[in-house]
């Protein structure tokens, strides 16, 4: 078992949460803690960067969607970066991946929209 290691940084598009380890039963709780703490301005993205996530169970997963939800309720957008192929296997079975924008990486991810240039 990984521990789970959450970084925030903020980009030009708005805060960037990178996700070490083990995102399960055991450790969503300190995301779904941490995701009422970011600030969002309507029209910015949170971008959740997965590349160095471990394995993601059900938890994880509805962690996940808590910060879609905070992002949305703010006005702002959400999307998710570097999603490892296991996860991504998931998103697509659960119909997740279209909810979520994915992106292959973060600086993607954090490229400001056309419409905001």
């Amino acid at each position: 078992m990984s521990p789970l290691k959450i970084t925030a940084r903020d980009a030009a598009t708005g805060p960037v949460l990178e996700i070490f380890g083990e995102l399960d039963y055991f450790t969503a709780g300190e995301l779904r803690e941490l995701i009422p703490t970011i600030t969002l301005q309507p029209g910015q993205r949170l971008v959740v960067d997965l590349r160095g996530m471990e394995f993601c169970d059900s938890s994880g997963l509805s962690a996940l969607i808590a910060a879609h939800n905070h992002a949305s309720a703010a006005r702002a957008d959400m999307a998710l970066a570097a999603v490892p192929a296991h996860t991504l296997r998931t998103l697509r079975i659960v119909g997740l991946d279209q909810i979520f924008p994915i992106h292959p990486d973060s600086d993607t991810a954090t490229q400001p929209r056309p419409q905001d240039l």
